[in-house]
């Protein structure tokens, strides 16, 4: 099971994360300047919104299960935008149990406009791929051919970016599911 992962918040540990790899990132890179994250994994980061939810140079974006139904409950609905100076600066996209790929990239299109409007100087995706249609605890329904559409569309924003991995628990197909993202990324990149 891992041990970095965004369930990790500063106050709390979860879903088998002791330590928050995207937020030790995105802490380090605001010393240059404005940091967009951006959660893939079909969870909720709620680790990642907690650290910054009252940090105003620090977009928090997260497309995930409906935290009504899914872990980790408690955090993840729309209406959590950020607090005080930092109201805005949270985006949560919670999507319905079976939501497939037109539906996400739909949604992923949005949380990118979200990113391109807040002008961050670099951008951290916490890639998750417990969105994959087989995950034995996802509950989307993404086939293997959204995922370089995913990686394709980020790579448009024209960021500095670093992908930071997270859940993925079908062993047959973690590896194809990251690949493609990567590999959508680098071939946007290169056109």
């Amino acid at each position: 099971m891992p041990c970095a992962g965004h369930h990790a918040g500063p106050r709390v540990f979860g879903g088998y994360c002791y330590f928050n790899n995207t937020a030790l990132a995105v802490n380090l890179l605001s010393t240059t300047g404005r940091v967009a994250t951006l959660d893939l994994d079909y969870h909720h980061g709620n680790g990642t919104q907690e650290f910054f939810a009252q940090r105003a140079d620090v977009l928090t974006c997260s497309i995930h299960g409906d935290p009504h139904v899914e872990y980790p409950y408690y955090w993840g609905y729309s209406n959590e935008r950020g607090k005080g100076l930092a109201a805005g600066s949270n985006l949560n996209l919670p999507l319905p149990l079976g939501t497939d790929d037109d539906a996400y990239l739909r949604t992923l299109d949005k949380a990118c406009r979200a990113i391109h409007r807040f002008k961050p100087r670099h951008l951290v995706i916490g890639c998750g791929v417990d969105t994959y249609k087989d995950d034995p605890i996802g509950g989307f329904a993404l086939t293997l051919e959204a995922y370089p559409q995913i990686g394709a569309r980020i790579a448009r924003l024209g960021l500095p970016t670093l992908f930071c991995q997270e859940g993925g628990y079908n062993r047959k197909a973690l590896g194809r599911c990251v690949h493609r993202v990567l590999q959508g990324f680098s071939q946007q990149r290169s056109r």
